[in-house]
């Protein structure tokens, strides 16, 4: 039990959804979701959770599969592996959230192609055991999925004065008090604005990444 939660792994785990080696604001990677799926709280936390079990399962699988694997198909096979968990997840969202499937769209399937998720299958899977392997994809999903929360956050509560859905910053149009929602926190450009507002926050922080 103590090798499982050694104080390696737990910077396997714990490194990616921290700020010195997170997979949006230090690797930038999995920047164009952060863009398209920001505008609402709901949907940014859903794709973040699916990446997140994705890339927790598909590091897993490859991991087992890495000394069976001919070098010259391992993308083909990391591919396949990656587009069968992301159909299960994408069915599962069907049945169970379709409201959020539906504002999710084509994003769920584009998964499959998301830098995160293949980057870790070549940097890490093929090369650690499974348990490593899982800390790696759900520290790194976790990560990514806590820079789409942020971003969400001010987007939805700027430019829709709303919540997960509730009211939180009501204008009242008759005493003309409140606040007027921003239309262009809506847009995807606000969306890398932020990202970049993260990044110069954590490298201001940390002179480590300054170098990087």
């Amino acid at each position: 039990m103590g090798q499982l939660f050694s104080k390696k792994n737990k910077e396997v785990f714990s490194t990616p959804i921290g700020s010195m080696n997170n997979p949006v604001t230090v690797q930038v990677l999995g920047i164009c979701s952060a863009l398209a799926v920001t505008a609402k709280l709901e949907p940014a936390i859903v794709m973040g959770l699916s990446v997140t079990v994705i890339t927790a399962f598909s590091n897993v699988v490859i991991s087992f599969l890495r000394k069976t694997i001919p070098n010259r198909i391992r993308i083909i096979v990391q591919l396949v592996v990656v587009a069968a968990l992301v159909t299960i997840v994408s069915e599962i969202l069907k049945a169970f959230a379709y409201d959020v499937s539906v504002q999710l769209s084509v994003y769920v399937g584009l998964i499959i192609t998301n830098c995160i998720l293949m980057g870790r299958l070549e940097a890490f899977a093929m090369q650690n055991a499974p348990w490593e392997s899982f800390l790696d994809g759900v520290g790194n999903g976790l990560g990514y999925a806590k820079i789409l929360i942020i971003v969400a956050f001010f987007r939805e509560l700027l430019g829709s004065g709303t919540i997960l859905g509730f009211n939180i910053l009501n204008y009242n149009p008759i005493k003309e008090t409140g606040y007027v929602n921003n239309g262009l926190m809506l847009m995807p450009p606000m969306a890398l604005i932020i990202v970049a507002c993260i990044i110069w926050y954590d490298r201001s922080r940390h002179r480590d990444l300054q170098e990087k």
